[in-house]
This record gives structure tokens, sequence and C-alpha cells, in this order.
């Protein structure tokens, strides 16, 4: 075996360190380890990270340029791959314009700076504002209510776990997936100290999950209706006297809506819609009130099981004035705004970045961090006229398997005109592009854990050097989103100045015409001016720096509202709540009183992370070669199955087009009334996946309806947990 070297994680915000040993032709990996010297994950990583291995080792990578023809998949040189994409797209953009060019942004970016400059940058050199992301699948409903609370996407409040006295976690489970938005590694040893110096730990979720059976209470809710626990939360803040009155008076605003907003719902009320006792909603409020008093701080967190629900936006939006009234924002125990290495908010609003407000074309909803709601991709691809999508760049994404309606937006991109994926592998939706661009694993490029260090209250910072050598013609994204603009005769962000200074920064590193994505982080990190690239290449497992005084604080410094005030009532979340909470809570009272009703959740598994670690053969190795249905043994005797069944799931109100059959597996860890599936299966048609096409399991958001009728209103976040579902024997 060859050399061992220090790097990071770089599948969630956890960032693990890691110490990959490399065989000896340097560009294969003989074995991944935690890093028992990372400062942060102190010799942690899970399964997904030091499985990696197999994931850049794996002989169905993508490592040339590959073309589609009518025999099949060829391989040909990056010169004329960059052609023929160039002069397709200038003749698109010449007869349709800018936006008949668009771009699905998928999870991985989000964990690479240089990826997602180089995709905003070709974007708006190309004039498109045809952007989409799987943001929409998961957390846009966050973006907005930050931007509208406190004036800038991605400044997101996280719990100070490491000092907290209450936690309260909704729909979310750590210790599989590590939770998001929050920089959380050893999550269950973290949540065990908390309770272990006198914390009280709340999970609330439709399923017992691996989390809560470690550590904790947990409280079953039926899936879709925290908005109405948290109001009645909030409720019981405003009863008891939590409300920091003098700190709301100088830093926020519209607390007198939000008190009258939330005075109808008492816990007895939204017991009869939740399911939660109201002595369990008070208990929740008294711990979260006492650890408030006595100074150690409290925090209510939620994740995507909140935020896919239907009402994730007013849910998240009640949760941060919570936190926010109660004075544990911008509290040691409480609630940080972590700056990080740099002031990103501040940053990318320069650049231009996350500033958009115009809306799209089908459905009218507002772009958030820039992207308009996937859930409406079919749609616009379908819809002619003005702005309709002809072709479509993919990165990083899969949005075949992670967006709605499978079935619909398979036909919707097989009438594209031009589809490019840049990926690792020929996924389900790179099999229907024309081109595939090999884009390198984490392993082989250098990177700074910048994305994530705005959800961290501890600023650990780790620059790594590309660890394995490439064994193909892999390029990073940054390399090659520099490269298509130049083919399509475009300028990054559109600008002659940005242009020219790339110019220059390539001359002066000696570059290829641009410069290298080393170049790119070592600027970031001098920009900082807190370390120096060569301090932290000095210190491969990374340092943890110290906090700059006078300059960490959010409130009253770094709030972007134009007030520059916390907005606690933002008059379109208001007049959502007041015009919708009466009718929605109807709604599910009728739902409560419908006999067999049923709805599901969506979970993650502990050897998978969404749709792409299962081409990984020990991941997916029998018995976890399928996903199945999670179902409360009484639900199931009532609907005729017993454990192993094959069972068939159907949207309620909808066709065969909108079901499918998988294998029941009986739990109590399922309340009554809920069903759960993992999400990112059904691989059969991915040719590119050898392992993954050989598994049995089966896209459970096939069921999830597209459309913008379908989304949820101002995020435009689609509806992937509770829907109705009705489940039968597939024989029937």
């Amino acid at each position: 075996m060859g050399e061992t070297k220090a790097t990071f994680c770089r599948i969630c915000e956890a960032g693990c360190g890691l110490r990959v040993t490399l065989e000896d032709d340097r560009s294969a990996v003989a074995e991944i380890r935690p890093d028992p010297e990372h400062p942060s994950s102190q010799g942690y990583a899970c399964v997904k990270g030091v499985r990696f291995r197999d994931v850049h080792n794996s002989p169905d990578r993508v490592r040339h340029p590959m073309k589609r023809t009518a025999a099949g998949w060829r391989r040909i040189p990056w010169e004329q791959a960059l052609a023929e994409i160039g002069a397709r797209v200038q003749a698109i953009r010449g007869a349709h314009g800018g936006d008949a060019l668009a771009m699905y942004i998928g999870n991985p970016a989000a964990f690479s700076l240089p990826h997602s400059l180089g995709i905003y940058g070709f974007m708006r050199g190309l004039g498109s504002r045809n952007l989409y992301s799987s943001g929409s699948q998961d957390c846009n409903n966050k973006l907005l209510v930050a931007r509208r609370m406190y004036g800038a996407p991605a400044l997101q409040p996280v719990p100070d776990v490491a000092r907290a006295g209450c936690l309260i976690c909704l729909g979310t489970n750590p210790a599989v997936s590590h939770a998001s938005f929050i920089h959380l590694p050893r999550p269950l040893e973290q949540l065990k100290a908390l309770t272990r110096r006198g914390g009280a730990l709340w999970h609330v979720n439709p399923r017992r999950t691996e989390t809560a059976r470690a550590v904790g209470e947990h409280v079953f809710i039926r899936p879709g209706t925290d908005v109405f626990l948290l109001l009645s939360l909030l409720h019981e803040l405003v009863g008891a006297g939590g409300v920091d009155r003098e700190r709301v008076a100088r830093y926020m605003r519209g607390w007198d809506e939000l008190a009258a907003l939330a005075e109808p719902w008492t816990p007895a009320r939204t017991a009869a819609v939740t399911g939660v006792a109201p002595e369990v909603t008070r208990a929740m409020a008294r711990d979260y009130l006492h650890a408030t008093r006595d100074g150690r701080g409290a925090a209510l967190y939620c994740s995507t099981g909140v935020n896919q629900g239907g009402q994730g936006t007013l849910a998240f939006w009640l949760l941060n004035v919570i936190n926010a009234v109660s004075g544990n924002l911008d509290r040691a125990g409480g609630v940080l705004v972590p700056r990080g290495l740099l002031d990103l908010p501040r940053q990318l609003r320069r650049l231009g970045i996350g500033v958009r407000s115009d809306r799209s074309r089908i459905g009218g909803f507002e772009a958030i961090m820039d992207t308009f709601p996937a859930g409406v991709l079919a749609d616009e691809i379908e819809t002619p006229g003005p702005g309709q999508p002809r072709a479509m760049f993919v990165s990083a994404g899969n949005p075949l398997l992670s967006c709605a309606d499978e079935p619909r937006l398979r036909a919707a991109l097989e009438r594209l005109e031009l589809l490019v994926s840049v990926d690792m592998f020929r996924n389900e939706t790179a099999e229907l592009a024309h081109y595939v661009l090999p884009a390198t694993s984490f392993l082989e490029r250098p990177d700074l854990p910048l994305s994530s260090q705005g959800f961290s209250p501890e600023l650990c910072v780790q620059l790594t050097e590309a660890v394995a050598e490439v064994d193909g013609e892999q390029r990073d994204e940054w390399w090659i989103y520099n490269a298509l603009a130049r083919a399509c005769d475009v300028r990054l962000f559109g600008s002659r100045l940005i242009g020219a200074g790339l110019g220059l920064a390539s001359r002066l590193g000696g570059g290829d015409g641009w410069p290298s994505t080393r170049a790119v982080l070592d600027g970031l990190v001098l920009a900082s001016g807190q370390v120096t690239p060569w301090r932290l290449r000095a210190r491969p497992s990374g340092v943890v720096l110290p906090a700059r005084r006078g300059r960490e604080g959010f409130l009253g410094r770094r709030v972007m509202t134009p007030s520059g005030k916390v907005e606690l009532a933002p008059p379109d979340l208001l007049a959502l709540a007041t015009g919708t909470l009466e009718e929605l809570y109807a709604r599910e009272l009728e739902a409560v009183a419908t006999r067999g009703a049923l709805r599901l959740i969506s979970r993650r598994e502990r050897h998978g992370h969404n749709s792409w670690m299962h081409n990984v053969e020990p991941m997916v190795r029998a018995p976890r070669d399928t996903n199945r249905v999670d179902m409360h043994p009484d639900d199931a005797r009532e609907a005729g199955l017993s454990d192993g069944d094959l069972a068939r799931v159907t949207r309620v109100g909808a066709g065969d087009e909108a079901a499918i059959e998988l294998p029941v597996r009986t739990t109590e860890q399922m309340m009554r009334g809920a069903v759960a599936i993992a999400h990112g299966w059904g691989h059969q048609r991915a040719g590119g996946l050898t392992i993954a096409r050989e598994t049995s399991g089966v896209n459970v958001n096939r069921i999830a309806p597209s459309g913008p009728e379908s989304l949820e209103p101002i995020s435009g976040m689609t509806r992937l947990c509770a829907i109705p579902v009705r489940v039968r024997p597939a024989s029937a």
C-alpha cells in the first residue's frame, strides 16, 4: 500500500476527518478510516464516509467524456465534447434566448464552493434564470424564512448543542443522517453528553428513530401537523411569561402580531390533530423555559421531516420565532448564527448570488437562492412559450429519483434538445443525457469546508489537497464550467471584469486559462484575514480558530434586513398563517376521523445516502437490497397485511401512475396512522450502475405529486412527507 493522507468527508455538514491510504498507483484507495487527530470529529466517521472508498474506486465511474449515440455510449475527447455542446448551446440560445437553457443542481454542489460558483457564473453568463435545485425537495423553506427574518438565505441559526440545557428536535434523526443545516459530528456522543449534564432532549417524529431509541424522550406526532405543535409551544411560552420583551424591543420587530396569532392554539386544541397529549406539549414547554431561565439556554431544531410535510415554511418560521423571542437567539446554549471563515452571506450578496426575487414562468414561485422549484420543472419543459427550457445541464444530481412524479419528469427530460450531465456516474438521469462529463470525486480535488461553516458554532478549518490522482480525464467542476463557458462563447457571471480577473489569476498561477481550484481556495483563505493556506497545510487534520472578539455576535451586528432588526412577522408569512391555519386545522380534523387513513413519510437509512450510495455492494447486501413499507402491526393487520407481504401503496386520489409495490415490515417504532419508506431507491433503469440496478428497491417519490398546485405556497417545496396513501395487499 501507498501513503496515508488526511482529508475530510464531503457527504454532509458533519465534515468528519478521514485518513485515506492509497494503493501504490496513487489513484485507487486502499482504505479510509476516521482521523483521530481531527479536532471536531475526533476519530469518528459514519459507515458512508469510510465506504466512500468503494464509490471512488468503482469500475462504473465515468472517467472520460461520453456521448450517447444510436449505437450506445461512446468515449470522445474533451475537445470534441466541449465543441459539440458549445455549438448546440449557441444555436439554442441564438434562436430562443438564454432562458431556453436550464440547470439542475444536486446536493453535492452545496459542499464545494468553487463548484457552486462555477454553476452560478456559467448560468449568469448564459443569461438564463432557469436554475433548479434539490433545495425545493429538502430545504428551500429554511432559505426563504432566513431571507425574510434575517435578510439573507445563508443566515441560519443552529443549536449550540455543546452547551444547551434543552434541545427539542422535530423531524430529524441525527444518528443516521447527522441532521442538516448543523455541523454535528459524533451525534449520539454529543446528545448523550447533553443529557448527562442534566439537559432535556426531546424527539418529535411519527417514527421512533434510531436517535430516540439511544437517548432522550420520544413523542409521536401525526405527519404534517408540526405547525400546530409549534403554535402551542408559542402559546405556552407567552402564557408563562417566557418572552424576553426587552430583547425583542431592542433587536426585533412584529411581536404583537405573533402574540395574537398564537393566542387560540392551546395544547388541548392542537392535540386533536397532532396526537400529542396536552400534558406532553406543556412538559416540553416547561423544559425549554426552565433551561432558558436558569442560564443554560434552549433550542428548537427541525429538519427534513418538517421541511417536506406540506407546511414546512410556516413551521420553520414559528420555530425561529420561539427561539428568538425567548431570548435564545444569539445566546450560548441556545441558537447561534456562526460567521465562519468568511462572511459568506455578505460575500454572496456582493456577487449577486441569492438576491433574485423574480418569479417562475409556471406557478409564479419566487426564486430562492436564485433557483425555482423543481416541482414545476416538468411543466416548464412541457409548456411552450418564451422561457421554455430546451436544453439542460444537471450538475451532481439525479432529479429522476429525487424529484416528485418520476414518470412525468422522465417524459419531459426526453423532450429536451440537449441534456448534459456532469457527474461521477451514469445514473438514472444521466442515462437520458446526450453527453456525460466526468467529474472528480472529493478525494481527487483540493477543498475547504466553507459551505458548511455557517452551521458550526466552533470554527474548525481544514484545507485539503487532492488526496488521490485521477486515473482518467476527470476534472473539477470549477474547471468544467469555465471550459463550458468558453465553448459557449460567454463569460462567467457575464462580466468582463470578472473574466479579466480570472485570467490574471490564472496567469499569475501558471494556469491553463483559468485559476485552478487550489488557487481559488488559497485566495479565499487569504481573504479571510484569519489564517494562511501555509498554516493550514502544516496542520492537515485541521485547526480550530478562536472567536474574534466583538465580531461574532449576530443581533445588532450581522442581521441583514433593511431595518437591521429581526423581522418576526414578514407580511406574506403572516398572511399565509392567518388565512390558512383554521382551514388547515379543519381538514386535519376531518382526516383524523377518516377510518383507515394513513400518511406516508420518507426516511433515510444508515447504509444509504439519498440516491447515490446504492452502487456499493456491502451497502446493499441482503437484506438491505430493497426499501420497505414500515408500518405499525395494527395498521398492517387492518389492511390485511403481515410482515414480509408485498403491499401496494397508492396516493389517495391518484391512479396506478402514483402507486408502488414493496414488502411490508411491521414495527411498533411507527405510530399508528403513519407509514415510512426510505427514499433514493429505484435504480433498475440505470445502465451505468451495475450494482444498484440489480437491487429491487422502488422510488417512493413516484407517489409524490408535481405541478404548481401541489407545491407549498411561497417556498415552492415539494410535499414528500405527510402524503395521504392507501396500503393494500399487492394481490388486491
